[in-house]
């Protein structure tokens, strides 16, 4: 989020991040409420929650900041499922691994 509000905003705040990370944080809670992620766990609830929070939340937020669903839109669409997607997989595996180390 940081990269997009100063690349697109020309600086960071506290708004620009709220507008950014409210739907994703509601969305991605949410959904893994009710698949239960934080509850069973699995490597296919993640999946879900993921592949379902993401574009619900880039849905919200295109809908809320008034925006039209065009190229720029499903550009940051997929941005968004690249990089998150990325970032909580290596967390997991990250975490996967200092659990394994433990003795």
């Amino acid at each position: 989020m940081t990269i997009g509000l100063l690349s697109h905003h020309g600086g960071v705040s506290l708004r620009g991040y709220a507008r950014d990370a409210l739907p994703l944080l509601g969305c991605w809670f949410g959904v893994a409420l009710v698949l239960r992620l934080y509850t069973r766990g699995g490597l296919a609830r993640l999946v879900a929650t993921w592949a379902i929070a993401i574009p619900l939340a880039w849905l919200v937020r295109a809908l809320v900041l008034g925006r039209t669903l065009n190229g720029h839109e499903a550009a940051f669409l997929v941005v968004s499922l690249v990089t998150i997607g990325v970032l909580v997989a290596a967390f997991r595996l990250l975490a996967w691994l200092a659990l394994r180390a433990r003795p």
